[in-house]
This record gives C-alpha cells, sequence and structure tokens, in this order.
C-alpha cells in the first residue's frame, strides 16, 4: 500500500504486535505522518517515541497535537519534562513528556502522576523505552532511524510498533487515512 504523502507502508504481523514502516522524506512529511496518527489515537493512548537527537521526534509531535486540535505550541519539553496541551474542542489532551534526563524509570516518572492522565489523555513520551512500558499493556512505538553523521539527509524510517490488542488494526486504520 502507499502512503498519499510519503513513499511505501509495509509491515509485519506477530501476536500481539502490528509493525508499519514509513519512509518519510521531510520535516513537512513528519509532521503529516504526526497528523495522520492523531487520527488513530484515543484518549488513554501511550505513544512512546525512539530516536537519536535530531531525528523528528518533537516535529512529528506537532504533528500529532494539530491533528489532535491541542491548544499551545508543541515543543521540545526537555527542560519542563512534560507539558500538557488542552483540547481545543472535545478531544483528548496532549500529555508531551520527555524522559531523557530521568534515569529512574517508572519510580522517577510517577511522580509526573502519568497513570493519573493516561485514562483521559493521550500521553507521549520522547525517550521513554524501559520507563513508562509499564504504564499500559497496550502501546504504540513509534522508533525514528535517520542516517547519522554529518548528513543533511532529511529521510527518515519510522517504524510503529503496536503492541496490544488495541493495536490489531492499526495498518488498516493508517491507511484509511
Amino acid at each position: 500500500m502507499e502512503a498519499a504523502h510519503n513513499g511505501p507502508v509495509t509491515g509485519t504481523a506477530a501476536p500481539g504486535i502490528v509493525t508499519v514502516d514509513v519512509a518519510v522524506e521531510s520535516p513537512e512529511q513528519m509532521k503529516q505522518l504526526g497528523r495522520r496518527i492523531s487520527g488513530v489515537l484515543a484518549p488513554g493512548d501511550l505513544v512512546m517515541l525512539t530516536g537519536e537527537l535530531g531525528a523528528g521526534k518533537t516535529t512529528l509531535t506537532r504533528g500529532l497535537g494539530e491533528g489532535l486540535g491541542v491548544r499551545g505550541a508543541v515543543t521540545s519539553p526537555t527542560f519542563v519534562i512534560a507539558r500538557v496541551h488542552p483540547p481545543l474542542g472535545e478531544g483528548p489532551a496532549l500529555v508531551h513528556v520527555d524522559a531523557y534526563r530521568l534515569g529512574g524509570g517508572l519510580d522517577e516518572m510517577e511522580d509526573l502522576d502519568l497513570d493519573v492522565s493516561l485514562p483521559e489523555s493521550v500521553v507521549v513520551v520522547e525517550w521513554g523505552d524501559g520507563k513508562v512500558e509499564e504504564l499500559s499493556e497496550d502501546r504504540l512505538q513509534v522508533v525514528i532511524d535517520r542516517a547519522v553523521g554529518d548528513t543533511d539527509d532529511e529521510r527518515r524510517t519510522v517504524t510503529l510498533v503496536g503492541i496490544g490488542a488495541r493495536w490489531a488494526g492499526l495498518r488498516e486504520e493508517l491507511a484509511a487515512r
């Protein structure tokens, strides 16, 4: 299947896991992908973003925020750790967390009360691997790969990994958007 704004969308499935790969050629396409993903998100969803510095995690989250229709500019929460963007309408709030400087795993994350925010919000955690998985059995992991080294190459491969029954129809839902 071909993504309208990107290269081919491909993927695999394993019990309880759905994987979708998307080619992204520019920051604008990364935001478009975020808007597209926002269409399949619901209150209670946990999204974990992984990628090198400068890979596009915050750019993708900007697209998610636009698609969810939340208030405020979505910027990197590196120094404040977490930002809450309330909905402008009836949709869920976006809780954007940067766990890069948090080393204590879920114990340290508990101070942020993410478990309280999760049921009524979409929680997006950058650098959350090994720190927030226990918040939800069902989660969407987004891995952004880019060329490393001294390069201006804006191409990325984005791998969406839906874990749990919640994400069983991920490939079909994205294709419909």
